[in-house]
C-alpha cells in the first residue's frame, strides 16, 4: 500500500469521526446550554421577585438557635500528619462548640492511630475507632465502623445527635459551618456545602483544573439540579445528613448504612433518600463579615458574596498520576456502579440529572478524541494555506452545510463554555485564575480520558464494577504553625524528678479505675499540691500560678457569670486591655478556650491553679455572701501557707465527683454539661436531672448540699474530713 493509499485511508476515517464528534458534541453542548440558561434564568428571577421583597437571612441571626449535638464523621487510612492539623484547626477555628470528631482508623495503621492518640489527648471531643478489619476497607465501611461507635457513645452519654456530618482528613472547615447546619438540619435531610479547592502554583496545571470544574459545578450545576428536581449529589465531604436519614439508611440496610461496595458511596446515599421523599438541598450561604469586606478588593474580580460562602476548602492532587486515580474512582461509582445501583426513574426530571451524571463515561472520551482530531484538522488548514502547490486535504467534507451549521454551532457553545467557566472561577478565585482555567479546559480533558481509559480498564479486569477496590488518594494539608502534644502527667512527674517510674507504675496499677493519677497521687501524700500543679501546666503547656483569691478585683466576678464560670471551672483573675486570664485546675481544650471567647467576646488565656483554689474561688465569687466571704478570709489568715495549700488541695468539685463516682470520660461529661449555663440550678441538681446519678447515691457519698452549688463530702480515698464542692 502506497503512501498515497494510508492518507485516501486516514483521511476518511477522519471525516467519519469528524462526522460522529460534531454530532456528539452539539448534544452534549446543548444539554450543557440548557443548565446555563436555567441557571441565569432562577437567577434573574429571585433578584427581580425574591430578594426584592425578602431581605437575605442575615448571618448573625445563626447564633440564636441553641446548639444542637453533631458528630463529624472522618475516615482515616494511612492520614498520619494530616488528622492532628485538621483536627487543630477545625477546634480553633469552628464558631460551635456542640460537636464531636469521630476518626475511624485501622489496626494495621499505627501510625495514623499514634496520631489520632495525640489528638485525643488535647481534645476531649475528638474520638478515635478502630475499624474491625484490616484496612484498606472501602471507605463506606470504615464509615459503617465510625456509626457504630457513636452508637456506643450516645448511649453512654445518655443523648442523640441531631446531625451526622461526612469530612474526610484534609478538609478546612469554615467557621460558620455547623451554625449553618445547626439552622437547616430540623427541616432537611441532607445538606450539602460547596467545595472549593486550594490553588496552587498557576503553572500548576493538574490540581488548578479541579478548581475549575468544582467552580462551575458548584456555582451552578448542582444549584440547577437541586432547583429542578430537588435531589443533591453528596460531595463525600460537607455534607451533614439529619438523624431521620441517618435512621433510615440503617433500616434499610439492616444495620449498615453504607454501601460497603461503593466507590462514592456520597453519591448513592443522595440518590437513596430521595427515593425515600427525604428533603435535601444545597446551600451557598455568604457570610459577609467586616474582615471579608475590608480584605475584598474589587480589582480581583472577585465576587465580595460568591467568594465569602460557607465551603469547604482543601488540597486536591497536583500529580497526573494521582489526578487519574482518583477521577477514575469517580467514574467508576458514578457511571459503572451509578447504572448498577440505580435503574431509570418513573420521574423524567431526576433521569435527566442521572444521564448527565452517566454522560462522562462518553464525553470524557470524545472531549479528548476532539481536542486530538480538531488539532489535526488545524494542521492540515496551516499546511494547505501555508504550503505552496499542496494537496487540498479538506476538500473530502465537499460543500456539506450541515456539517459548517454543525461546526458553527459546536464553535457556539465551545465559546459559552469557555465564558461560564471564566464567569464562575473568577467569582470565587479572581479574575487571573479565571484566564488560566481556558486553556486548563484542554488539560483537564486530557486527565478526564485517561482517568475514563483507566476506570474502563479495570472494571473489564475484575468482571463487576462493584469489585473494584477502594483506591484512596494521599493529601496535603495546609501548615498551620507549630502544634503541641499533651505528654502523660507520669512522664511528667518523672522528668521534674518527683516520683520514680516504678512508683508511677505502681500509682497505675493501684488508683481507682476512673480516679485521675494526679489526685490519686495527692491523696496517698505522694506529691504535694505544687507539684501536681507544676506537672500539669507542663503538659498543658501554660504557666503556674498561685494566685490571690482576696485580690481579685470585683469587676473580674462580672466578667463571667455563675453558671458559666461553674460549667468549665474557671475564674477570671485579670481583665487584661487585650484578653482574660483565666485560673483553672486542670488542661482547657482549644474548643473549650474557643467557646469562652465567643460567650465573652474577648481573647482569653488561662493559667494553672493549685488543686482546689478553683474550687475554693468559684465558691468565694459566686455563693458566698459577705460575711462568709470574711470569715474565709479570716481563715486563710490563721493558716501558713502549706498548710493552706493542703488543705485547699482536698476540695473537689461536684464536676470531678459525679466523673469520678459514675466512671465517666472526660468526653462524655462536656457533652453533658452543654446547656448548664441556660439554666439556673445547681451543678448537682443539673446532673440529677440529666439522670446521671440520683439523689440517693449522692445520699451515699456523704454530700450534703446547700442552695447554691455548694457542698460538703467525705471522699473514699482521703481520711474522713469535710470538703466544699461546687
Amino acid at each position: 500500500m502506497s503512501w498515497v493509499d494510508v492518507l485516501a485511508s486516514y483521511l476518511f476515517v477522519l471525516k467519519y469521526l469528524v462526522y460522529g464528534l460534531a454530532i456528539i458534541l452539539v448534544i452534549s453542548g446543548l444539554d450543557d446550554l440548557f443548565i446555563d440558561l436555567a441557571y441565569w434564568f432562577r437567577r434573574l428571577y429571585r433578584a427581580l421577585f425574591v430578594y426584592s421583597k425578602h431581605p437575605r437571612h442575615e448571618y448573625r441571626d445563626l447564633h440564636l438557635a441553641d446548639e444542637k449535638p453533631f458528630a463529624i464523621m472522618v475516615p482515616a487510612w494511612q492520614e498520619h500528619g494530616v488528622v492532628g492539623p485538621m483536627a487543630e484547626l477545625a477546634a480553633k477555628t469552628l464558631d460551635y462548640e456542640n460537636y464531636h470528631i469521630f476518626v475511624g482508623t485501622y489496626p494495621n495503621d499505627e501510625k495514623t492511630q499514634a496520631d489520632v492518640d495525640a489528638v485525643c489527648a488535647r481534645f476531649p471531643n475528638v474520638h478515635k475507632v478502630v475499624c474491625a478489619k484490616p484496612g484498606p476497607t472501602s471507605k463506606a465501611d470504615c464509615l459503617n465502623n465510625i456509626i457504630g461507635a457513636i452508637t456506643l457513645f450516645e448511649q453512654q452519654a445518655k443523648f442523640e445527635f441531631s446531625g451526622f456530618i461526612l469530612h474526610d482528613a484534609e478538609d478546612v472547615i469554615s467557621a460558620m459551618e455547623l451554625r449553618l447546619f445547626n439552622h437547616l438540619v430540623d427541616r432537611k435531610d441532607l445538606i450539602q456545602l460547596p467545595v472549593y479547592p486550594f490553588a496552587r502554583k498557576l503553572t500548576d496545571f493538574t490540581s488548578g483544573h479541579y478548581l475549575d470544574e468544582f467552580a462551575e459545578l458548584h456555582g451552578k450545576d448542582v444549584p440547577v439540579r437541586e432547583a429542578l428536581v430537588g435531589q443533591v449529589p453528596s460531595a463525600g465531604v460537607g455534607t451533614c445528613f439529619s438523624r431521620r436519614a441517618i435512621n433510615i439508611l440503617l433500616e434499610e440496610g439492616q444495620g449498615i448504612a453504607f454501601d460497603v461496595q461503593s466507590l462514592t458511596e456520597d453519591y448513592d446515599i443522595g440518590i437513596r433518600l430521595r427515593q425515600h421523599g427525604l428533603e435535601e438541598i444545597f446551600v451557598r450561604y455568604p457570610v459577609v463579615t467586616s474582615e471579608h469586606q475590608n480584605k475584598h478588593k474589587l480589582w480581583t474580580g472577585k465576587s465580595l458574596t460568591q467568594s465569602s460562602v460557607v465551603c469547604i476548602r482543601e488540597y486536591f492532587p497536583d500529580t497526573f498520576h494521582t489526578a487519574v486515580r482518583q477521577k477514575s474512582r469517580w467514574i467508576i461509582g458514578i457511571v459503572f456502579q451509578g447504572f448498577k445501583n440505580h435503574a431509570w426513574s418513573s420521574d423524567w426530571r431526576l433521569n435527566y440529572f442521572l444521564w448527565r451524571d452517566r454522560k462522562g463515561g462518553i464525553t470524557n472520551l470524545v472531549g479528548f478524541l476532539a481536542v486530538l482530531i480538531f488539532s489535526q484538522l488545524g494542521l492540515l488548514w496551516l499546511v494547505q494555506h501555508l504550503v505552496n502547490d499542496s494537496y487540498n486535504f479538506l476538500s473530502i467534507y465537499g460543500d456539506e452545510k450541515w456539517l459548517a451549521v454543525l461546526l458553527t454551532i459546536n464553535a457556539g457553545l465551545l465559546i459559552n463554555r469557555m465564558l461560564q467557566r471564566f464567569i464562575f472561577v473568577t467569582s470565587y478565585y479572581g479574575w487571573v485564575q479565571g484566564l488560566v482555567s481556558l486553556p486548563r479546559m484542554v488539560w483537564g480533558n486530557i486527565i478526564n480520558f485517561f482517568a475514563n481509559v483507566r476506570a474502563l480498564r479495570q472494571v473489564l479486569a475484575m468482571g463487576d464494577a462493584r469489585r473494584v477496590a477502594w483506591d484512596k488518594t494521599s493529601h496535603d494539608f495546609p501548615h498551620i504553625g507549630e502544634q503541641t502534644s499533651r505528654q502523660r502527667l507520669g512522664e511528667i512527674l518523672v522528668q521534674q524528678h518527683v516520683l520514680t517510674a516504678s512508683q508511677i507504675e505502681l500509682a497505675l496499677q493501684n488508683k481507682p479505675a476512673s480516679q485521675k493519677l494526679g489526685r490519686y497521687l495527692f491523696s496517698q501524700s505522694q506529691i504535694t499540691p505544687m507539684q501536681l500543679a507544676t506537672a500539669l501546666a507542663a503538659q498543658a503547656h501554660v504557666p503556674v500560678e498561685r494566685f490571690d483569691l482576696f485580690a481579685i478585683a470585683p469587676s473580674c466576678w462580672q466578667i463571667l457569670n455563675k453558671q458559666l464560670a461553674y460549667r468549665y471551672q474557671v475564674v477570671v483573675i485579670e481583665n487584661e486591655k487585650d484578653e482574660l486570664l483565666l485560673a483553672s485546675e486542670s488542661y482547657l481544650s482549644p474548643v473549650t478556650l474557643a467557646a469562652i471567647s465567643r460567650k465573652l467576646g474577648k481573647k482569653t488565656r488561662y493559667v494553672i491553679a493549685l488543686p482546689g483554689t478553683v474550687t475554693q474561688a468559684l465558691e468565694y465569687g459566686y455563693s458566698m455572701n459577705a460575711t462568709e466571704q470574711e470569715q474565709l478570709k479570716q481563715q486563710y489568715a490563721l493558716r501558713s501557707r502549706d498548710l493552706l495549700d493542703e488543705e485547699i488541695a482536698q476540695q473537689y468539685s461536684v464536676i470531678e465527683i459525679v466523673a469520678e463516682q459514675q466512671h465517666l470520660s472526660n468526653s462524655i461529661v462536656n457533652q453533658l454539661l452543654i446547656g448548664f449555663e441556660k439554666t439556673d440550678i445547681s451543678l448537682a441538681q443539673y446532673f440529677v436531672d440529666k439522670e446521671v446519678i440520683d439523689w440517693t447515691t449522692l445520699g451515699q457519698l456523704n454530700m450534703t448540699f446547700s442552695e447554691t452549688n455548694a457542698l460538703s463530702y467525705n471522699h473514699p480515698t482521703l481520711e474522713a474530713t469535710r470538703y466544699a464542692h461546687s
